[in-house]
């Protein structure tokens, strides 16, 4: 019989059993990563040192320690569990070469599944940040990350041209179009191609996470007839920066300053015609010379009486939440600076997949402690939030998941 306060063993219970990613496993618990396993066809049919279950959590562990080696990140994701109780058998940290053929077992497709499974708009209707006259704010963006320099990684996602203009960049970039939700800076979708595709061909696939309810705000690079019309399609309202060179004839100026116009299908396209309305406005600060051309803005939303010109100038800038959703992830989740781990394309999509998943669930957390006391999240760091995560990961202790 067990002493007082023993935990009695239990015969079928292993150490990878009880592994989990600290307070992130309430966003990834073990049931719903079995649950995608079993969809994804990643289910083993025998017993390993590394389960399929314990490769997701470790790749997402990976992206919380992107400085440490994979041994390293092994051993804290193990953390004190090792000390819980008596276990059958015993588990090794595994060498770096397992770690990396569990990894390529797994394939990219059950983190992506796993985070289509959870990203989802986090904010409740009104909170602090994220609403506007009752339409949620999402922006729509896109990034790259550098990833390391192998022939394979080149031929899927191709290089940059050179800053200076003298030749390709020094490293392979992979580039994500994401869908975010601004007074959250949660991500709830994401495309990721090669930085040689433009990002209006990858955003075409965010669309489908669109719908009435939410105002869609996007800078001039994803402007266009046929992507505009595709966008609206979905129910979503639209506020887009366009280029200050497209045409837009005045159909009618409205009180506000602002005035509707249309745009053309482009030559071949059989649609019409399709109304929008104008604004533009300048910006006062010391590094606009006074030649520039001002901001011009389109949207579906035709009344000025139900979105003032200056509600919608003033509101535009929210789309620069999503830079800073980027830089969170980039700068201080990743690192600055810092290339990807994985040396071939599909290692890579799982990684981009399992840092998309950790800030997600990192934002979801900062989101619940900041909504009952109505805080805007952005008051909320970062930066102390990922620190108190990691300390979680490894003081999970005796507790299960």
């Amino acid at each position: 019989m067990p002493r007082a306060g023993q935990v009695k063993p239990v015969d079928d219970e292993r150490l990878t059993d009880r592994i989990a990613v600290g307070v992130l496993t309430s966003m990834f618990p073990p049931a719903l990563v079995d649950e995608v396993l079993e969809a994804t066809g990643r289910v083993e049919k025998r017993h390993r040192l590394l389960p399929a279950r314990v490769v997701v959590y470790f790749t997402l562990a990976m992206c919380l320690w992107a400085d440490e080696g994979y041994e390293e990140v092994a051993r804290l994701l193990v953390g004190g569990l090792g000390k819980m109780a008596r276990w059958r058998g015993s588990w090794r940290v595994p060498t770096t070469g397992a770690l990396t053929q569990a990894r390529a077992r797994l394939g990219s497709g059950v983190l992506k599944a796993l985070f289509e499974r959870v990203a989802s708009p986090t904010s409740t209707p009104g909170a602090a940040g994220s609403w506007w006259r009752g339409l949620r704010l999402v922006a729509i963006d896109g990034t790259v990350f550098d990833v390391p320099d192998t022939a394979s990684n080149q031929v899927r996602f191709g290089r940059p041209a050179s800053g200076r203009g003298d030749g390709l960049g020094a490293f392979p970039q992979a580039q994500v179009v994401a869908l975010a939700e601004c007074g959250t800076h949660a991500v709830i979708g994401a495309q990721i191609g090669a930085c040689t595709i433009g990002e209006a061909t990858l955003a075409r696939g965010l669309f489908t996470l669109l719908g009435e309810g939410m105002l869609l705000l996007a800078d001039r690079g994803f402007g266009g007839y046929d992507l505009w019309q595709g966008a609206a399609a979905t129910g979503a309202q639209l506020c887009w920066r366009t280029k200050a060179n497209a045409v837009l004839p005045v159909t009618q100026a409205l009180p506000d300053g602002s005035y509707l116009s249309f745009l053309r299908p482009p030559r071949g396209n059989p649609g019409g015609p399709t109304a929008v309305r104008v604004l533009e406005y300048t910006l006062s600060h010391p590094s606009r010379g006074a030649d520039e051309a001002p901001v011009r803005l389109l949207t579906t939303l035709l009344d000025p009486r139900q979105a003032p010109a200056t509600e919608l100038a003033a509101l535009y800038a929210q789309r620069w939440e999503q830079e800073s959703a980027f830089d969170e992830l980039k700068t201080h989740q990743r690192g600055a600076g810092r290339v990807l781990r994985s040396k071939s394309p599909e290692m890579v999509i799982q990684e981009i997949y399992a840092h998309l998943l950790v800030y997600y669930a990192i934002r979801v957390l900062i989101n619940r402690g900041a909504e009952p006391i109505d805080l805007d999240p952005d008051r909320v760091s970062f930066i102390r939030s990922l620190r108190v995560v990691r300390r979680q990961v490894t003081d999970q202790a005796a507790f299960s998941p």
